[in-house]
């Protein structure tokens, strides 16, 4: 437990006291209750340990299924609306923030079978993400605040994006996850350039998307000297 706490107080921008870790922050109470979870479900008390999760649940706001697999030092940093599901494995000194889910994808007579993620050692995933299935982050992997991962990442890569997809090492990777500032402005950039081109081409085919504001320039006036 002091271990954790040690490695929570490394990790937060807060610069949190011990006595702040352990009295108000739910990421540890959760992760705490986990292990007491995780040992009844072992024993084979498996309706007892579903009602514990559904406590620290309701005393947290973080869902994590009694039979996940959680390493050492996980810091769950805000945690509400956190849920991690059943065959879900995280590695050590992994760092989620809110709002996260590691969900899994079901599939017809396979409720056995692995249907959850796994977060190597180290990975960071920013606020909001979906991770999806039985993929795996790779080692000191980033995934950027609400991006929506169904494939594997791999390590030391920085990803974001519906669907996520990789942008950058993780040298360049900042808070929540997320790329530098260069990488955006390059993302953005491009995105800039197809939409214009997009532009020229619909003007130069003279085409008419069936919205007005989409329409080129000169199907505009056609349609208010019409009206006129």
């Amino acid at each position: 437990m002091c271990g954790l706490i040690k490695s929570i107080r490394e990790r937060d921008p807060a610069n949190p006291t011990f006595a702040e870790v352990l009295f108000a922050y739910n990421g540890f109470h959760a992760v705490v209750l986990h292990r007491m979870n995780n040992f009844i479900w072992h024993l084979g008390l498996r309706g007892l340990a579903r009602f514990f999760a559904n406590l620290t649940r309701f005393l947290t706001g973080i869902e994590i299924h009694p039979e996940a697999t959680i390493g050492q030092n996980l810091f769950i940093d805000h945690g509400t609306g956190v849920v991690i599901g059943q065959t879900a494995i995280i590695g050590d000194n992994v760092t989620i923030y809110h709002g996260v889910t590691l969900g899994g994808v079901g599939k017809a007579g396979n409720v056995e079978g692995k249907r959850h993620p796994t977060i190597e050692s180290g990975a960071i995933i920013g606020a909001g993400a979906q991770l999806l299935g039985d993929i795996t982050i790779g080692e000191g992997a980033k995934i950027g605040a609400n991006s929506v991962v169904t494939t594997d990442i791999p390590a030391h890569a920085t990803a974001i994006g519906i669907p996520a997809r990789v942008v950058g090492g993780d040298d360049k990777a900042r808070a929540y996850g997320m790329p530098s500032r260069e990488e955006m402005a390059d993302l953005i950039s491009t995105m800039d350039c197809l939409i214009r081109e997009m532009g020229h081409i619909k003007k130069e085919l003279n085409l008419n998307t069936g919205k007005e504001e989409c329409a080129p320039e000169s199907l505009r006036d056609e349609k208010k000297s019409a009206a006129e």
